[in-house]
């Protein structure tokens, strides 16, 4: 196996808080191993790239991490606990509902005795109560923990130390790897410690970021269903390269979007077949969203996935 891998944790350091994320993945495991829950890691937004140590500029991504916080409500609905690793200002489950001003829209103030009372407006109530409900409920049940990163670097950490939480949990643990993860990295060490002066113009020479679906199949959750995803420009390209990701990773499902119709369509690739999931116009203008349709999928395979692994250990 290629062992880029280990080299790049060997070369950059933790994230500073990780300690913390460590216990908070170890506990909320053991919870949810004690109680016999199946358990999806969902992974959401963009990873940056950092050109500086004391990081003033990055690459990016375009992800808002729609994909990932859709689908987090629907696994908790499900009957899932849901780990949900997000890139910092990504679009979170429930808050998602109310991004920019929308939230205060829906509030009205009233001046009473020289104190502002704040009440939500009728139109809005209904709604608001249903998302605060299911958010609420998710907490005080234990399903919900949200942990965050920005970098690349950050990311591989604490997806690595997600897997060795998930671990003891085997087959009833779901790796549902939306994030969109840097393909590219500049090393550590090749790093300007400050700020990169604006003076001159810069060349700036990026390496790849190690392919971290190989250890994770194959030593760190070998039992768990592994679903990854792949996004593509080029239609003539999209399947041909889910299935070469599918067959090298030997992972579970591959969930092929386009970028311009990836909210109306996805291509749900397997060993066995591959198969679409769409929305109609109609569907789409009223407001559904795809991400109920792919859970749908995958937590019917997923329930046949432990079934046929209990049956063959």
């Amino acid at each position: 196996m290629d062992s880029t891998w280990q080299e790049f944790y060997d070369t950059h350091l933790p994230p500073q808080d990780f300690d913390q994320s460590e216990l908070l993945l170890k506990e909320f495991t053991e919870r949810q191993l004690k109680n016999n829950n199946k358990v999806v890691l969902v992974t959401s937004g963009g990873t940056t790239t950092p050109l500086e140590h004391n990081t003033v500029r990055f690459v990016d991504n375009f992800s808002a991490g729609t994909r990932g916080s859709v689908s987090a409500e629907y696994f908790l609905e499900k009957g899932y606990s849901v780990i949900f690793m997000y890139r910092v200002k990504s679009l979170e489950p429930f808050s998602r509902h109310f991004v920019g001003q929308k939230f205060l829209d829906m509030l009205e103030t009233n001046k009473q005795s020289e104190k502002y009372n704040i009440t939500v407006l009728p139109q809005y109530t209904e709604k608001l109560a249903v998302i605060l409900h299911k958010y609420k409920e998710a907490l005080s049940q234990d399903k919900l923990l949200q942990l965050t990163f920005t970098s690349v670097s950050e990311y591989l950490w604490l997806l690595r130390s997600a897997c060795q939480a998930l671990a003891c949990l085997g087959n009833k643990a779901i790796f549902y790897l939306a994030a969109a993860v840097s393909d590219f990295y500049i090393p550590s060490n090749e790093l300007s410690v400050h700020k990169i002066s604006s003076n001159d113009a810069q060349t700036i020479s990026l390496q790849l970021v190690p392919k971290i679906l190989a250890p994770l199949v194959s030593l760190w959750v070998p039992e768990a269903f592994v679903v990854s995803f792949k996004l593509e420009t080029d239609e003539n390209l999209l399947i041909s390269k889910a299935r070469n990701a599918l067959n090298k990773y030997k992972h579970n499902l591959v969930i092929a979007n386009m970028l311009h119709t990836r909210k109306q369509h996805v291509t749900i690739v397997s060993h066995e077949n591959d198969y679409d999931i769409s929305l109609t116009d109609e569907q789409l203008n009223k407001g559904e969203e795809i991400e109920r349709l792919i859970v749908d999928d995958l937590t019917s395979r997923h329930q046949r996935f432990m079934e046929s692994t209990k049956k063959s250990s």
